[in-house]
């Protein structure tokens, strides 16, 4: 299980890394930051499944038959909740309540959201 959150770790920084740049040329170009931050989720949840059923929770014994889509739904529903809801959450009370620059609220809740995203993804998305 370590090597795997290692693995799942080298994915998110990656993905990490394109969600907050997608994020950031979007505030930059003038979108409402939420509205960045929705647009940058959709688009990297599915880099994030595309690495994550390849490189971490590879398809293998039992889990050979688990269909494409049935995961990919689940990938959504599970970074929904972090990536989406509790991160959005976080997001506005970064920046509305505590006024934490729009560009720096989205890393602080990263300390909360990676560690839930890969419980979810291990116990249920890739089982």
């Amino acid at each position: 299980m370590l090597t795997q959150f290692i693995k799942f770790c080298i994915v998110g920084l990656s993905n990490t890394a394109l969600s907050y740049i997608i994020y950031a040329v979007l505030v930059y170009v003038g979108l409402y930051y939420i509205v960045a931050s929705v647009t940058a989720f959709l688009l990297s949840v599915l880099n994030s499944f595309f690495w994550n059923n390849k490189y971490v929770f590879k398809p293998g014994g039992d889990q050979q038959k688990r269909g494409i889509w049935n995961t990919l739904i689940k990938t959504y529903i599970s970074y929904s909740f972090t990536g989406l809801i509790l991160s959005n959450i976080l997001l506005y009370f970064f920046v509305d309540i505590l006024h934490i620059s729009e560009y720096i609220a989205p890393l602080l809740g990263l300390v909360i959201t990676i560690p839930l995203n890969f419980i979810m993804n291990k116990k249920w998305a890739f089982k």
